[in-house]
């Protein structure tokens, strides 16, 4: 009994932190989703109406799904290059493999906001590309153009995130048994053989959390999309991203009840991808 009461002693500070932190601003956001704040009338109760509301958003939607053609853009790139990292540092062959393995983890050390200022000066009229399209009488690049905003912005979160993925790619390499390499070798299969048919496979479970990872950080995308906004307005609206346009709503808009049912909506979108993307990754991997 007493190691029972211990066990709850020990778990409390999580729990009252979750409780705290989590549940209750869920339960808050929940409760002033269904209110609705009017000149004439004050606050009165609309029930569903915020969440019939945004499902005819069009800014909501057009958001969401842009943020679904980033994820496909984006994510892949990034993991893949940092499958490739990781695999490159835990062969063995790289030489500075420590220098290389800090290289790629910087990034993510530096705050996103410098990220974004950096990269903006860098995309910006005043930026190196710019001013070497016009030593060299070139075109002037426009990546906060229209058609280029969103490669853009994957770029800067790629830069960003690749060596985060990375560490923790390593980090599942290492606690790979080493015999299956040395069996494999002794059968006579190469570096990239082992790195495909044995490592890959093991590595499935972490590539599956960082996608997962990867799902929840697309679509609630923000301090990027908020930052370029003030480089390129027009391209880069206020509801660009739905974190964006939820910030918009509630902080400049002044429609709190109607921002809380917009994240309830986005935290359901995140859930539903989520769980297709884990069904899919299940299902390949019974094949």
């Amino acid at each position: 009994m007493r190691g029972g009461y211990a066990g709850y002693l020990f778990v409390a500070p999580f729990l009252l932190a979750f409780l705290l932190f989590f549940v209750a601003p869920l339960v808050y956001a929940a409760y002033l989703s269904v209110f609705r704040q009017q000149l004439v009338g004050g606050t009165v109760f609309v029930g569903l109406d915020n969440f019939a509301r945004a499902l005819q958003d069009d800014k909501l939607l057009s958001g969401v799904l842009r943020m679904a053609r980033f994820f496909v853009l984006q994510v892949p790139v990034m993991l893949g290059l940092a499958l490739f990292a990781a695999l490159a540092i835990d062969s063995g062959l790289l030489r500075f493999a420590r220098a290389f393995r800090i290289g790629i983890f910087i990034p993510f050390a530096v705050p996103g906001v410098v990220a974004v200022l950096m990269w903006g000066y860098l995309y910006g009229d005043f930026g190196p590309f710019t001013q070497l399209a016009q030593q060299f009488e070139l075109p002037i690049p426009e990546f906060l153009s229209p058609d280029l905003a969103l490669a853009s912005l994957a770029n800067v979160v790629t830069w960003e995130y690749t060596g985060y993925n990375m560490i923790i790619l390593f980090t599942a390499l290492q606690a790979i048994d080493r015999t299956l390499y040395e069996a494999a070798a002794v059968d006579g299969a190469s570096s990239s053989r082992i790195a495909w048919s044995i490592k890959i496979p093991l590595l499935r479970p972490a590539i599956m959390l960082t996608v997962l990872f990867s799902v929840i950080g697309s679509f609630q995308l923000f301090t990027e999309a908020e930052l370029l906004q003030r480089i390129a307005p027009t391209v880069i609206d206020s509801s660009y991203t739905p974190n964006l346009y939820t910030y918009t709503l509630s902080f400049i808009g002044q429609q709190v009840n109607y921002a809380a049912a917009v994240s309830f909506l986005l935290g359901i979108v995140i859930v539903l991808v989520s769980y297709v993307v884990l069904i899919v990754a299940n299902r390949t991997g019974r094949r």
